[in-house]
């Protein structure tokens, strides 16, 4: 289970530093895609396969399924570390995330998220004033 929230920055090459903590459970390749809330979700190829499963099950004759798909996986990449933990992110990645320098990677159970710290930083302050609210809306969640 990925958890926890370190700091990084990409290089001019788009190169990020993974957590050594997050190294062994995504693997030597992994899977990055566009996320939601203009993030990247980061997949190790396990969860990634039982991800792409339940996809498939979506059904194409509904025209948001298929947004969904198209946007998902066309922004899909194969990704592997090098010796010093860093990954390449492709450039439409980095421009879709907003990623300039410094970066936020947060483990968010079955998947890494990478996140411009401009941009979690502000998600997060929105976010924590209604999480008890949030929280209270989760139909049968206890904590």
């Amino acid at each position: 289970m990925f958890m926890g929230e370190y700091q990084h920055s990409v290089d001019v090459k788009g190169r990020l530093i993974i957590p050594s903590k997050f190294r062994d459970l995504l693997g030597e390749t992994f899977v990055i895609t566009r996320g939601l809330d203009n993030c990247i979700f980061g997949y190790p190829m396990d969860e990634w396969r039982k991800l792409e499963e339940k996809l498939k099950d979506l059904p194409m004759t509904k025209k948001d399924a298929r947004a969904f798909a198209r946007f998902f996986f066309s922004g899909a990449t194969e990704v592997d570390l090098d010796k010093q933990g860093r990954m390449n992110i492709p450039s439409t990645l980095v421009t879709y995330a907003h990623l300039e320098k410094e970066c936020v990677i947060l483990g968010v159970s079955s998947r890494i998220e990478i996140w411009a710290k401009e941009s979690w930083d502000k998600y997060y302050d929105e976010s924590e004033e209604s999480f008890n609210e949030i929280a209270e809306n989760m139909i049968g969640f206890d904590f």
